[in-house]
């Protein structure tokens, strides 16, 4: 079984390579590794957040929870460069990687550290937006915690993206994410994805 992504410290051999990506009209070069997420391109529903997302209105900082090698926060970042992205993952590598990558592109409003979920975030940082491509293998439990601190940290009208596969959950993360927030939409659904958007 390959390296579970979710993980501190990714315990598979370094295998490390290069390749490059288009996000949002910008040429990124991505350097990836053994033991992070799809490591061999940007993965069709990180593509569909990306592509889908819209800036919120209010001002603030956008957060990008479990980053992996950071093809969301990055391409969110060159896109906006007004906007200060955090970009925040438990798995060391991919922090690792993040940081690299971000230098390798140029993109400098960003923040990139190692944190389960949100939880090395201070208590007095709010977002006005939280974008997340859940680790659907850390189970349930994990991503509905993820959903409860995105809430503490968002503003007042502050907003949650997640790009979660129907056969994955996305009724189930729907149905959680509408007992918590004033409002949820589904705001794109392609090849079996819906990216969901909810708003505090």
């Amino acid at each position: 079984m390959s390296d579970h992504y979710y993980t501190n410290k990714p315990q598979a051999e370094s295998k490390p390579r290069h390749w490059t990506f288009d996000l949002l009209g910008y040429t990124f070069s991505f350097e990836t590794d053994s033991g992070v997420f799809s490591k061999s391109e940007v993965d069709f529903g990180s593509r569909v957040l990306i592509d889908t997302f819209e800036m919120p209105a209010i001002a603030g900082a956008v957060f990008d929870v479990g980053c992996g090698y950071g093809p969301i926060g990055l391409s969110l970042a060159k896109a906006h460069p007004e906007r200060a992205v955090w970009m925040m993952d438990i798995n060391e590598r991919a922090v690792a990687l993040a940081q690299k990558n971000a230098q390798v592109n140029g993109v400098q409003n960003v923040r990139i550290f190692v944190s389960d979920g949100l939880s090395a975030v201070a208590e007095d940082i709010q977002a006005a937006a939280i974008l997340t491509n859940p680790p659907i293998r850390a189970g349930k439990e994990t991503i509905f915690r993820f959903y409860d601190e995105a809430y503490d940290k968002l503003m007042p009208s502050g907003e949650l993206w997640v790009v979660i596969q129907k056969k994955q959950g996305a009724p189930s993360t729907v149905n959680y994410l509408e007992e918590k927030y004033e409002t949820v939409d589904i705001v794109e659904k392609k090849k079996g994805y819906w990216i969901v958007r909810a708003k505090k």
